[in-house]
């Protein structure tokens, strides 16, 4: 073959095998576009109710009115949330299965050592959806009304303070044992299963500080039931005047993750028309005011960008867990 025709036929080849791609790119692309040709699954891994489950059949009714296809909402709670992570990091990878999770999902690999799948190799971030914020309560008698009060008495009184979570494991407790490294101080945690009996054991006067979602305390403060101490994230809570931890400890930042995900495998283009509906959903002024009225911030992060929060939530939650030796419950 001369070199005429060697280069003639390598043009060629090499065109071929561009419009080839190409005509792939537009076949992806359009099955994103088609997106989804069936019903779609919410996979909650929570018992129905909080806001958890207020936020993700807000989110699945307008995706639904969006898709023109049935987004339906499942429950599959168990095992701090694995039981329906499992389910979906099994399920197949074509979008039409995905999951909601919240801080659990990074925390369970440190702390549960046998969990049925892979958070990194068998499951993929779609989207962050908000932050939920956290606070500290504590007894409207309590002898501290601040955060530098309330470390200065636990520093005179060793052993005296007590703090109540709604449960070993939790974000809230993986918060406050963070707190208490930072701060240089030392308190008892007891845990609760759930929030109303740690709230409960609060107002009898039997513990002396509860960590616990903002929304969740926010009635008792409102009713001088209990008195806020602090809240957790980086900033004050939209449309309230309590102080954060940071403003006394530079910094400091915890907050309770929401987010989708989904199979590994799911094509990525349709991943990112997940994420980009979902965010014209939360980007909704009508929207995110409802999901403001639970107590939250809305991210709306795109799949990298959540993919990376998770891998660092996930370092960070390891150290706590292995520094203060907690176990699941």
């Amino acid at each position: 073959m001369t070199r005429q025709a060697t280069s003639t036929s390598r043009r060629r080849f090499l065109l071929t095998g561009t419009l080839m791609a190409a005509g792939l790119g537009i076949g992806f692309d359009a099955a994103a576009q088609d997106f989804p040709k069936g019903p779609v699954k919410i996979i909650i891994p929570f018992a129905p109710g909080g806001p958890t489950d207020t936020v993700g059949r807000l989110i699945a009714q307008k995706l639904q009115e969006m898709w023109g296809q049935p987004v339906l909402v499942d429950y599959k709670p168990g095992a701090g949330t694995a039981i329906g992570v499992d389910f979906v990091a099994k399920a197949p990878p074509d979008g039409l299965t995905i999951g909601m999770v919240n801080s659990s999902f990074a925390v369970n690999p440190s702390l549960r050592k046998t969990l049925p799948y892979d958070t990194v190799k068998d499951l993929q971030g779609i989207t962050q959806i908000a932050n939920l914020q956290l606070a500290i309560v504590a007894r409207p008698d309590a002898p501290f009304n601040t955060l530098a009060e309330l470390v200065a008495y636990a520093k005179k009184n060793p052993g005296k303070l007590t703090y109540g979570t709604p449960g070993a494991g939790s974000t809230t407790h993986l918060g406050a044992e963070l707190l208490k490294r930072e701060a240089g101080f030392d308190m008892l945690h007891s845990p609760f299963k759930g929030s109303a009996p740690a709230h409960t054991e609060l107002m009898g006067g039997r513990i002396d500080i509860v960590v616990d979602p903002f929304l969740s305390v926010l009635p008792f403060v409102k009713a001088g039931r209990m008195k806020m101490i602090a809240t957790m994230g980086p900033k004050r809570v939209e449309g309230f005047n309590y102080p954060t931890v940071a403003e006394t400890i530079p910094g400091f930042n915890v907050n309770a993750l929401l987010g989708f995900v989904a199979p590994h495998g799911t094509p990525r283009a349709i991943v990112q028309k997940i994420q980009a509906d979902t965010e014209k959903v939360l980007r909704n002024p009508e929207m995110r005011k409802r999901i403001e009225e639970q107590g939250m911030e809305v991210v709306a992060s795109t799949p990298q960008q959540f993919d990376a929060f998770v891998q660092s939530e996930m370092t960070r939650w390891a150290r706590v867990i292995n520094e203060a030796g907690i176990q699941a419950e």
